[in-house]
């Protein structure tokens, strides 16, 4: 039987290749003759860059960086090669350098976060030689409009000619001026592709401000303030991109009501103006990225999972769209999962044909999350049901 392993990671346990790789030991336990292959898989947001980068050989980096309240931070992203054109990509979280995660709960404050160090990896891995990069943007503790990244990259944006905005989204209240006469010339020859999976636009009561702001600390009054706020940014940024053009995709350049502009606190936005970028599902791109539908050629059975099975991952996180593309392909899916909640029957109506938990015993959560552990009731688990598949082979 030939088998394609799919799973995301088992967060705060397992990556996607150590959930893959255990799976496979289980079925080659079972079947020593079973032709397996494991390839990365992630949605875009935490994970993606250690599955990513893992799966397709490549190398981790850690910078220093400005975190989200401009104090120092380590950031990680990955860097892999093309084996037949050797050109290099670089894949980056934008939580690692911008997330919300970084700021404990009382200090949230939108107004004065910034994504400039999200700008600083993307500056360092251009300086390593990459010219493509794969960014998933959720998580973020910031509603600049990306101008912090912007900044980083060399973009100006003024209160006057000579007198540069403050970072964060109240910087943007005195937005006046944007020049591009910094900008490091190495940017128009990136192409960005970036994991976006909402489709808010960056202004009014489905923007930015309005359905992100508040996780982040904002108030009403602060929610009211920076949509105006982003709403003189993007009048100001076509202005700017009608006299001086710009890097963004013409169909989308300027459009604060584009599907999309308004993640990450407008880094949608920022990304489609002013660099040549595209948005798409995190777990679409990640599967075009690793070529997964090329590799389902005269495959039997499709595996996938995730830490949890629920009734959001029915809703299209990365286990529905491995789903998905198999049945595409008329390949039957199973899925492997740490916990399945009761809401998880929806996923059998989204192309996962069974689900099996993998808790083999009474435990605690941090026994159930011991990498070890985890590792040996996916094997274990993954075993049995191949024992039971081959009953009927």
């Amino acid at each position: 039987m030939k088998i394609a392993i799919a799973i995301d990671s088992f967060k705060g346990s397992l990556s996607s290749i150590e959930a893959g790789n255990a799976v496979k030991e289980g079925i080659q336990k079972a079947d020593p003759t079973a032709d397996v292959s494991v390839y990365p898989l992630a949605d875009g947001g935490e994970g993606t860059v250690t599955s990513l980068t893992q799966g397709l050989g490549g190398q981790l980096h850690t910078i220093t960086v400005s975190g989200p309240l401009s104090d120092p931070v380590d950031a990680i992203y990955g860097i892999t090669s093309d084996a037949a054109t050797g050109e290099l990509t670089a894949i980056m979280e934008m939580s690692q350098a911008a997330g919300i995660t970084l700021i404990p709960p009382a200090k949230r404050n939108p107004l004065e976060t910034t994504s400039f160090g999200v700008g600083e990896m993307i500056r360092d891995a251009i300086e390593k030689g990459c010219r493509k990069f794969v960014i998933g943007i959720g998580g973020s503790a910031t509603n600049d409009g990306g101008v912090g990244m912007l900044q980083a990259l060399g973009y100006d944006f003024l209160e006057s000619p000579d007198e540069p905005i403050d970072f964060g989204a109240f910087g943007l209240s005195r937005l006046n001026y944007i020049s591009a006469e910094h900008v490091i010339p190495e940017l128009k020859e990136c192409k960005f592709y970036i994991a976006c999976d909402v489709q808010n636009p960056l202004c009014g009561p489905n923007g930015a401000s309005a359905v992100f702001g508040p996780q982040k600390g904002a108030n009403p009054d602060m929610v009211r303030a920076m949509d105006l706020w982003l709403s003189n940014y993007a009048n100001l940024t076509k202005q700017f991109c009608i006299a001086n053009g710009a890097l963004g995709n013409p169909k989308t350049l300027a459009d604060a009501n584009f599907p999309g502009t308004g993640a990450a606190g407008g880094m949608g936005f920022a990304f489609l103006t002013y660099t040549n970028a595209t948005l798409q599902s995190g777990v679409e791109l990640i599967m075009e990225q690793t070529h997964f539908a090329d590799h389902l050629t005269d495959v039997d059975l499709v595996i996938t999972g995730e830490g949890c099975l629920d009734g959001q991952t029915a809703m299209g996180k990365a286990p529905i769209g491995v789903a998905k593309l198999a049945k595409e392909h008329g390949i039957p899916v199973i899925a492997f999962s740490g916990i399945v909640k009761p809401e998880a029957k929806r996923c059998n109506s989204h192309g996962i044909d069974a689900f099996f938990p993998i808790l083999r015993n009474i435990c605690t959560s941090e026994e159930a999350m011991d990498a070890r552990n985890a590792a040996q009731n996916l094997a274990d688990t993954a075993e049995q049901v191949y024992r039971a598949l081959n009953l009927f082979q």
